[in-house]
């Protein structure tokens, strides 16, 4: 027998650094999904990936506290601040895009890195092929103020 679906929920949680603290525990408890399994299932399936890349899960859990997770890649505004190498600036100590992207440009990228961003998100993108994927990372790019040359 099929199990009865109880709900699912949207989490972005940095590669293999899952744990019980805040904002995974809360979000987590409050829908009576075991944490600790979570956590240990998440790392395991992030291991192979880059640590503390932030990772968009979608956990599907059911109503006898079983869950499933898809775990996707990490955002196009992560690879391009990475590829575009900006420096930590603001409260948290976090890369940022432009505050007039379209007006002032903070970073260039070149379209050799696009192109391997694109092909690293093309599962998660709607796209058919990698020039299709390539358009879209460009619209992300050109959105943070960074320039591909």
């Amino acid at each position: 027998m099929a199990k009865k679906l109880a709900g699912t929920m949207k989490l972005q949680v940095p590669a293999g650094q899952a744990n019980p603290s805040p904002p995974v525990g809360p979000a987590l408890g409050q829908r009576g999904i075991n944490i600790m399994e979570f956590c240990k299932a998440f790392n395991a399936k992030t291991a192979d990936m880059e640590p503390g890349a932030p990772c968009p899960t979608v956990i599907t859990y059911y109503q006898d506290k079983s869950f499933t997770m898809d775990i996707k890649t990490p955002p196009a505004s992560y690879y391009l601040k990475k590829a575009a190498g900006l420096k930590p600036v603001g409260k948290r100590n976090r890369p940022r895009g432009a505050e007039n992207p379209g007006r002032e440009t903070v970073a260039t990228v070149t379209s050799k890195q696009v192109r391997e961003i694109a092909e690293a998100k093309m599962k998660d993108l709607n796209a058919n092929d990698v020039e299709g994927a390539m358009q879209i990372i460009l619209g992300s790019a050109r959105s943070m103020g960074i320039e591909v040359k």
